[in-house]
């Protein structure tokens, strides 16, 4: 028998799925896809598992056949975490003050076990078109399972629906994601010397005030008040330099990421980043390297008009919405699929310890899901003759 609800959210956390830039940290996701394609295999969909890059794997669980229908479609890996920070075992489903407490029970292995959720009751019906379940790897740091989705042209559908967390809302509009990566060669030597070598983290720290001087210039340039946050974000991620107290600091490497604006265009914002760079490298004398970790992740926006739109602002009662985080909807749009972003957690919980999904979003978030089904699946207004 497939496990109940609470049984799912368990075993999906417990499987640790993280994606870093890290490769100390970074792990596969397989477990994650084997466990899905079990159950929804053992529910009638057809599974399929893409490897994407060597570890990293997609799903594609179908039930039913022909054009149209719907994807409902999430994101298997999580973000990195500190577990002394947690109050629970980050990895093992906790319930408190009418909340899931686990990695990924809001962002968003826990959308999984709602969507089987709200499929089974209605597989005694007929498909008339089908129900993709579509299961995606590393959106946390590359989007490779998005990409590869993208680059294969399948699957495609009516609809697709993102089960990020925003809180029962819908979300047609978000900024794009730029990861970005400086490293500096610099020169070590004995740290009572100073002349004996040039300090690669003495020239990152001045590279991070220009970094934040751009954020400023960015910030009164660019506005756009749709955002709950209307502004460019630039985020200083990590940083890694040095080995020693007593040695001149020889190599020093900072990640970042900007969030751009709808109409911000990447290479500019580069190129403006990179005149600031070889001023530095020559005052400092070293070398200073400047690439980006992965392709950017484009803004997306669904029109106003679309028929999704229309569908998920009647069902949840509240009007579409704009946020700063970046997901992979560019990518399905690009398969002429309308698509938005919908999902029971909260932004504002994901990325931090005692990360958790509130039980009172799960019901409601199962009964949109089940009609957006029977609309895009099952109903004759759902389906194109």
């Amino acid at each position: 028998m497939l496990p109940t609800l609470k049984q799912q959210f368990s075993a999906l956390l417990t499987e640790s799925s993280v994606s870093c830039t890290q490769p100390s940290l970074d792990q596969s996701n397989r477990g994650v896809i084997d466990i899905l394609a079990s159950w929804l295999g053992d529910l009638g969909f057809r599974c399929e598992t893409q490897e994407v890059t060597p570890g990293k794997y997609n799903l594609i669980a179908t039930y039913g056949t022909g054009p149209g229908g719907l994807v409902l479609a999430g994101h298997t890996d999580t973000v990195p975490y500190d577990e002394a920070l947690w109050s629970s075992n980050p990895l093992a489903l906790r319930e408190e003050g009418n909340r899931w407490y686990g990695l990924g029970s809001c962002d968003m292995k826990g959308f999984f076990a709602l969507a089987i959720e709200a499929v089974r009751p209605l597989l005694d019906q007929p498909f008339r078109q089908p129900l993709i379940i579509l299961a995606t790897c590393d959106e946390e740091c590359s989007m490779s399972g998005a990409r590869a989705i993208a680059e294969a042209g399948r699957p495609l559908a009516r609809a697709v629906v993102i089960g990020e967390p925003t809180s029962l809302k819908p979300i047609r509009l978000h900024k794009g994601v730029m990861m970005e990566r400086i490293e500096i060669l610099g020169q070590s030597g004995h740290s009572s010397d100073p002349r004996l070598g040039h300090s690669a983290l003495e020239a990152m720290h001045d590279v991070m005030g220009e970094l934040m001087g751009l954020r400023q210039q960015w910030q009164r340039d660019y506005n756009n008040p749709f955002f709950n946050v209307p502004q460019p974000t630039l985020n200083l991620g990590c940083i890694h330099g040095g080995d020693n107290p007593n040695r001149i600091c020889g190599q020093c490497a900072l990640e970042f990421d900007i969030r751009p604006l709808p109409g911000m265009r990447p290479d500019e914002l580069r190129q403006a980043i990179q005149a600031r760079l070889q001023p530095l490298a020559e005052r400092h004398a070293v070398q200073i390297d400047y690439h980006p970790l992965f392709p950017e992740v484009p803004p997306f926006e669904e029109p106003a008009t679309s028929e999704l739109v229309y569908l998920a602002e009647k069902l949840t009662g509240h009007r579409a919405e704009a946020v700063a985080f970046g997901t992979e909807a560019p990518y399905f749009q690009q398969l002429g699929c309308e698509t938005l972003v919908l999902g029971p957690g909260d932004i504002a919980c994901a990325h931090q310890p005692d990360e958790h999904l509130d039980l009172s979003r799960i019901e409601p978030m199962v009964q949109v899901l089940r009609q957006l089904i029977d609309h895009y699946c099952l109903s004759p207004s759902g389906a194109k003759e």
